[in-house]
């Protein structure tokens, strides 16, 4: 039997499909497989071929033939005593497949120079790599009058400065410990939070606000204001932030350059695939 006439005759039977306008010229049958592999990949555990269906609007038997086809090639799984579905490992290969066709610095480095050019100070990208905090990039103060504002390499200071905090407090409290015991919580200057129980409300505080601040926590003299990057999953993995010096460290300008880290984190994490909100 011609296949397409198959296809057409399994359509007819079904439930209206989903509410979302599909692009011209696409192939009915996959998109409908990757509706299937949508709603598991939203669903949070396992689901039954019948909560399958009700959830992306199509008949239990083209539900049962997609998920059987997706199954074989390893995109999805199904436990033996439950007959529940579930996301596969090959989605996991794709996604670390992704993860190795971009370098974090390429992508993030026009949206470096634009926050460089607009605030006019120093400007980092970091990561938290083996519980360690990484500044992978930095671009130095556009000002006449610039602080040293911290090298490309590797530090202890994940809780004394802006783009450490903005890393941490989005990391599981088990983590955040982990990272301060392994590597301490000196003090850098006056300012630095040397306690576990005052960087966990510092902490608290980074995550209602969305922003992390270091003042003079890491070197006198210096304000430096950063904010999370995250990935397609949703999750933290980097943080940008802007150094500037207490001289000219106005509220006024302070705002300012918080909504420029913030917008310039923002947009990052959009360019990564990341819908979570800022």
């Amino acid at each position: 039997m011609d296949s397409a006439l198959t296809e057409d005759r399994i359509e007819a039977a079904e439930a209206p499909v989903a509410l979302r306008v599909r692009a011209p010229g696409t192939i009915r049958s996959v998109d409908r497989a990757l509706d299937l592999l949508e709603v598991l990949s939203r669903s949070g555990g396992a689901l039954a071929l019948s909560e399958i269906s009700a959830r992306s609007g199509l008949n239990a038997s083209t539900c049962h033939h997609l998920l059987a086809t997706l199954a074989a090639r390893g995109y999805i799984s199904q436990n033996g005593r439950s007959r529940e579905y579930m996301i596969g490992n090959k989605v996991f290969d794709l996604s670390d497949a992704r993860a190795r066709q971009f370098n974090l610095i390429e992508v993030a480095m026009p949206r470096l120079r634009a926050l460089n050019e607009a605030t006019r100070e120093a400007v980092h990208l970091a990561v938290i790599q083996a519980r360690e905090l990484i500044t992978v990039a930095k671009l130095d103060s556009l000002h006449a009058v610039k602080v040293d504002s911290g090298f490309v390499g590797k530090s202890n200071a994940a809780h004394a400065t802006a783009s450490g905090k903005a890393i941490l407090a989005w990391l599981p409290e088990p983590e955040q410990r982990a990272i301060a015991e392994a590597k301490g919580l000196d003090a850098f200057t006056e300012n630095t939070i040397t306690g576990l129980d005052a960087l966990r409300a510092e902490l608290a505080l980074v995550r209602r606000h969305g922003v992390a601040y270091d003042r003079e926590e890491f070197q006198p003299g210096v304000i430096c204001i950063g904010a999370a990057i995250r990935n397609h999953t949703g999750g933290v993995i980097a943080s940008v932030s802007c150094s500037t010096p207490t001289m000219r460290a106005s509220d006024e300008g302070l705002a300012r350059v918080e909504e420029l880290v913030k917008a310039a984190a923002a947009e990052l994490s959009q360019e990564l695939g990341s819908r979570s909100p800022a």
